[in-house]
């Protein structure tokens, strides 16, 4: 069963809107087992523009699942977001019963030469983050970090108990960054 956490940004979320977002998001109950309940937590914004925006994400037991959509028809935008997570959910499932299903890491980095300056501007800290660390193969948080649609996931190797972070490389492929 999928609790509801909905929030409005610059929107006031009208029974109708609360009702279709439970309507359409409770359709991927259906991929998950009666006994675990979980908290669907969806954020609804309008921008000045008019457009609209949400976002879903869904933490299950072993895997957080998330999408999100941008379109001036905030009904459209969610059941693109409802279609997106479906697809994700089918996506883990598949690959989690498929056995042989490995994923080659890249365990590669290109330093920077030493003669090189670097002329950017320095960076600024504007946002901190806190995460549960998981016990996790290589193989869930390569995964994780795809539904998330990140470009990098940190978690702790289950193997090894130690940190690590998985990113994704311009080639395409991905990269780890181990923890001693």
């Amino acid at each position: 069963m999928i609790k509801f956490n909905i929030r409005g940004e610059n929107i006031e979320v009208t029974d109708s809107l609360r009702s279709y977002v439970e309507d359409r998001i409770s359709n991927l109950e259906k991929y998950f087992d009666d006994k675990h309940e979980m908290t669907a937590h969806v954020n609804l914004k309008v921008y000045k523009d008019k457009t609209g925006k949400v976002e879903v994400t869904i933490p299950a037991k072993q895997i957080t699942f998330r999408a999100e959509d941008k379109d001036r028809d905030l009904y459209n935008s969610i059941d693109k977001v409802q279609e997106k997570l479906a697809r994700q959910i089918r996506k883990y499932k598949t690959r989690m019963n498929n056995k042989q299903d490995h994923v080659a890491l890249a365990d590669e980095f290109s330093r920077l030469p030493e003669d090189e300056e670097v002329t950017d501007e320095p960076v600024k800290l504007v946002r901190t983050k806190n995460v549960d660390l998981k016990p996790m193969t290589i193989e869930e948080a390569t995964l994780q970090m795809e539904m998330l649609e990140h470009d990098f996931f940190f978690f702790v190797d289950g193997d090894t108990s130690q940190p690590a972070v998985l990113y994704k490389r311009t080639d395409g492929n991905v990269g780890l960054i181990e923890g001693k």
